[in-house]
């Protein structure tokens, strides 16, 4: 059985752009390493992109997160230079997890899933925990190394959360 690698929201506005942190910056080349390697297994790699429309002020999301990001078309909303040409495969997504994608997976018989990304502590938990609730008996890991939260302190109270519910972290 094959191996899936999903890589959560690696966009501009996460990584330099509106939302943007030096932590972001630092997993670039470790997720693109991650992703480089799945390619060469064969296995399969999927990625979600955060996408909101030009109302997004006025959405709840907004109305909590008054940052306007990953509005779709704009430069913000899309897959980082370095894994453009890795995304063949993404899912769009208007909130932190993405029911289609886990919808998509369960239909797929893998033996392992693995997820890097962004935001360890909103999105990467979000899908994390959507694919454990569906998945049983899969083996959920989440590589911390090649995530970033939207602070180093909820980085790792995500990663703790997500041990408790029996994700692996490596």
């Amino acid at each position: 059985m094959k191996k899936l690698l999903i890589v959560v929201d690696m966009q501009n506005d996460f990584v330099t752009g509106s939302l943007g942190t030096k932590e972001a910056e630092k997993i670039v080349q470790a997720v693109v390493n991650k992703v480089q390697k799945y390619k060469l297994a064969g296995d399969d790699i999927l990625f979600t992109r955060d996408t909101h429309t030009a109302d997004y002020l006025q959405t709840q999301e907004g109305k909590k997160l008054p940052v306007e990001h990953c509005i779709e078309g704009t430069w913000g909303w899309e897959i980082i230079d370095e894994l453009k040409p890795y995304a063949q495969n993404v899912f769009n997504k208007p909130t932190f997890g993405s029911l289609s994608l886990v919808e998509s997976v369960v239909q797929r018989e893998y033996s392992e899933i693995e997820l890097v990304g962004l935001c360890t502590d909103i999105c990467v938990v979000s899908n994390a925990l959507l694919l454990k609730t569906n998945l049983l008996d899969t083996e959920i890991t989440v590589d911390a190394s090649c995530c970033a939260g939207v602070t180093p302190e909820t980085h790792q109270a995500a990663l703790a959360t997500m041990k408790m519910c029996q994700v692996n972290i490596c």
